[in-house]
């Protein structure tokens, strides 16, 4: 950048992320971006407001969030269109990740309209670096479903994931949330429950969820929560697949992935690996029938 002016003469799009608590991280290119742009797309305009003022930055704020995101994104298109530069900013963290960001880069794609981002602080990410838990493999799932049967189906499917679950939780939806959790993994699942990340109050609490429901049943939630919850156990899913197909001969397994259009070499390969097995034991097992 050079002064108040962007490198591109045409139009981009900019998703700039924003703290996630202290004020004080806001990057160096961040505060220039706000800067540089020609508007500033807010969530909240009265909570980006705040944000701009703290660097002493006068941007014309433009709101848009979950419930205007069709209505104003043709406007938005237009306005890059005709080689305006716009800013993109979530209330706190990177925009694109559980808010309507999302769908402006893929309209962005679409009108093959330049588009980038400038990185900052993730609530999901700092909180899983926290949280004690595996950090090795994980899935972000954002806030779970509403409906209690979306709900049910969706925690039923990420029972037996063994990679670490992540999810964002509201204050006054935390309990019952537990509760779902519990239902759906069992009560000694490990949870690390983190808030107010870079904040006077950062806390991780690391539980049972069990002890998490326990907790707060005489505790008030307070604040955003990241949920980090333990997978379950390689040996536990284990122990849960040999029992599956126990009940079943390995010619009936073969006859269910060729009926289901797998060639002979593929079903090997799955019935080894859905069985615990050593491909070749399998290969000779159906090769000397």
């Amino acid at each position: 950048m050079d002064g108040n002016r962007l490198e591109n003469a045409v139009g981009k799009l900019y998703l700039i992320a924003t703290p996630i608590g202290n004020l004080e991280d806001m990057t160096f290119r961040g505060v220039k971006t706000l800067e540089a742009v020609d508007y500033v797309l807010a969530e909240d305009t009265r909570h980006s407001i705040k944000l701009l003022n703290h660097f002493d930055l006068h941007k014309k704020l433009v709101s848009y969030h979950e419930h205007n995101q069709y209505s104003k994104a043709q406007s938005i298109i237009d306005d890059l269109l005709n080689g305006k530069q716009v800013g993109l900013v979530t209330d706190a963290g990177t925009p694109g990740i559980s808010d309507p960001g999302s769908y402006l880069v893929t309209l962005c794609q679409e009108h093959e309209i330049p588009y980038t981002i400038i990185p900052g602080p993730v609530a999901f990410v700092n909180a899983v670096v926290l949280s004690g838990q595996n950090t090795n493999r994980m899935v972000f799932d954002g806030f779970l479903p509403t409906k209690k049967k979306d709900r049910k189906k969706r925690l039923d499917m990420l029972a037996t994931d063994t990679r670490t679950l992540v999810f964002y939780e509201a204050p006054h939806r935390l309990k019952v949330t537990l509760k779902d959790l519990e239902s759906a993994f069992g009560p000694e699942r490990s949870i690390s429950l983190v808030r107010e990340i870079t904040k006077m109050y950062e806390e991780v609490l690391k539980f049972t969820l069990a002890e998490a429901i326990d907790y707060y049943a005489k505790t008030d939630p307070k604040g955003e929560y990241v949920l980090v919850v333990a997978g379950m156990s390689e040996e536990e899913l284990e122990s849960i697949e040999q029992e599956e197909y126990a009940e079943i001969s390995l010619e009936e397994h073969m006859k269910q992935l060729l009926d289901s259009g797998c060639s002979k070499k593929e079903a090997i390969k799955r019935i080894a690996i859905e069985r615990h097995m050593n491909k070749r034991d399998v290969y000779a097992h159906f090769t000397n029938d």
